[in-house]
């Protein structure tokens, strides 16, 4: 218990100077999901299963967010359009009909609003803790960690989580990570594993946090080689 307790001091003392680093790397860091209220941040994290977060803001600022305004929208429509509406996205037809269920449950069960606890976004269709904390950290203004493939990724190359089951590494780092933090630290470390600490070949020689850092198989810096000696151009003798 001593030894777990300490182990759990160390990595929260990390966190903090992790969070200061990457504050200072990314201080306009923020959500990459473009929305301008619950409803648009729940429809975009819908869309962002297996799709790049660029794709869902090209779809919904052409296409989604003209088109379809509030839950009764995606009800109404049949689900044949909506497909064509997201086809680029990718899975089409299950995120149409995950948009159709999830909306047809506000509607019912919400007077057409979002819920701002996660008890009641988790009774949603298709919600699930990540987006659940998401939503809460970045449309409601409350503290929750989202454990998005970044999260997840530089958790465990952080050392701050050996757990692979996302619900895990968010109880870890909840037990680490300030309450007034949580959402910071997710968008932080979301604009790292982007730019830097990427899935392949981490870029470790430009890492702010590296000495922070026990991952095993850091990229190595490149060798630094001796520039080629410059040769002067022959000149031909006229005769």
């Amino acid at each position: 218990m001593v030894a777990a307790m300490a182990s759990r001091t160390a990595k929260a003392e990390r966190v903090a100077k992790v969070l200061l680093r990457l504050q200072r790397s990314y201080p306009d860091a923020k959500l990459a999901l473009h929305f301008s209220s619950p409803l648009e941040l729940l429809i975009s994290l819908i869309l962002a299963a297996q799709c790049t977060d660029e794709k869902v803001n090209e779809v919904t600022r052409t296409i989604v967010f003209k088109k379809y305004r509030k839950p009764e929208d995606y009800v109404r429509v049949p689900v044949e359009e909506l497909e064509v509406d997201i086809h680029s996205t990718g899975f089409f037809r299950n995120k149409a009909r995950a948009l159709q269920g999830c909306c047809r449950a506000l509607i019912e069960n919400f007077g057409g609003q979002v819920p701002s606890t996660q008890k009641e976004l988790l009774t949603i269709p298709g919600v699930g803790r990540k987006t659940a904390n998401i939503l809460l950290g970045n449309a409601f203004g409350m503290p929750a960690i989202g454990v998005d493939t970044h999260v997840l990724r530089l958790s465990q190359r952080l050392g701050l989580s050996q757990q692979t089951d996302p619900d895990k590494v968010e109880d870890d780092l909840n037990l680490i990570v300030p309450k007034l933090e949580q959402t910071r630290f997710c968008t932080l470390i979301q604009a790292h594993g982007r730019k830097v600490c990427v899935a392949r070949k981490p870029r470790c020689p430009e890492c702010s946090i590296a000495d922070l850092c026990p991952f095993p198989d850091k990229t190595p810096a490149e060798p630094v080689r001796p520039p080629k000696p410059a040769f002067g151009r022959k000149l031909k003798h006229r005769v």
